[in-house]
């Protein structure tokens, strides 16, 4: 089974400078396209997606124009941005001329609440539909709402839901979250991500903890809409990669061939025109 990994991060501390990391001991190194790649191509993972690792502000064009080309396996870049600043216009021009630019992402966890709300955040956003872009959407499980009514505001975008929206599966907390990702489904414009969440599963996790939450996803939003990414390397923090895929394709076993084809590479490919 092709697998195209449409959420990969890579940390080049000698390059860029990631704030955030201070914060994250277990993924405060250097980890490089090459380290991915040994790992990824024996589980039939063939191409990769970068995606933005909220780096310093400053370095988020320097961030994009180095991933495009860092490894010859790495299909296109979701790239940092700040729909927020009046300065947007003008910065996504530039992006978007990059060559293998396919989306982009603000992390809305990280931000109070009102910074996705606010009608230039909207207005920004409308603007990739010129592009052709997509843009994740990052948020806590919380704030699923923010993100159905960011969604709905900018009908002509697509949008990408990251990691099933993060459930806080290590506590159960499968309600309200479900409702939520059943409303977001209800959006012609939202894709869904099945990505990492096996971060989300504590310590103590296993395939059947994990299974409900991803079934949901696939159930409202079908085969036809969902994506696949690792979220390497926060999906190794309970776990490994290795642990990842094969747990993905144990609860995806009873699906169609076409369907698990869909799930890990054919959707992506026409999502962001690879």
């Amino acid at each position: 089974m092709r697998i195209i990994d449409t959420h990969l991060h890579l940390v080049y501390k000698d390059r860029f400078s990631y704030p955030w990391l201070k914060d994250a001991p277990a993924l405060d190194h250097q980890i490089t396209a090459e380290d991915y790649f040994a790992r990824a191509g024996k589980l039939g993972i063939d191409a990769a997606l970068h995606m933005e690792v909220d780096v310093a502000e400053t370095d988020m064009e320097a961030e994009t124009v180095f991933m495009v080309s860092a490894h010859q396996k790495i299909a296109g870049a979701i790239a940092a941005c700040r729909p927020e600043s009046p300065d947007f216009p003008a910065y996504l021009e530039r992006i978007a001329a990059i060559p293998g630019v396919r989306g982009l992402r603000r992390v809305l966890h990280v931000v109070p609440d009102d910074v996705s709300q606010a009608p230039l955040f909207a207005e920004n956003i409308r603007r990739l539909a010129g592009h052709g872009l997509t843009f994740d959407l990052c948020v806590a499980a919380r704030q699923l709402p923010l993100a159905i009514a960011l969604a709905g505001k900018c009908p002509e975008v697509q949008f990408v839901l990251d990691h099933c929206g993060v459930p806080d599966i290590e506590n159960e907390a499968y309600a309200p979250w479900a409702e939520n990702i059943s409303e977001c489904a209800r959006l012609a414009n939202v894709t869904a991500k099945i990505s990492g969440v096996i971060a989300y599963a504590g310590a103590d996790w296993n395939t059947e903890k994990l299974r409900p939450y991803i079934s949901h996803v696939l159930d409202v939003f079908t085969f036809d809409r969902v994506v696949w990414g690792s979220d390497f390397p926060v999906c190794t923090i309970h776990a490994s990669l290795e642990d990842w895929v094969a747990s993905t394709k144990e609860i995806v076993a009873g699906a169609t061939q076409q369907d698990q084809e869909n799930l890990f590479s054919r959707n992506a490919m026409r999502l962001y025109r690879l």
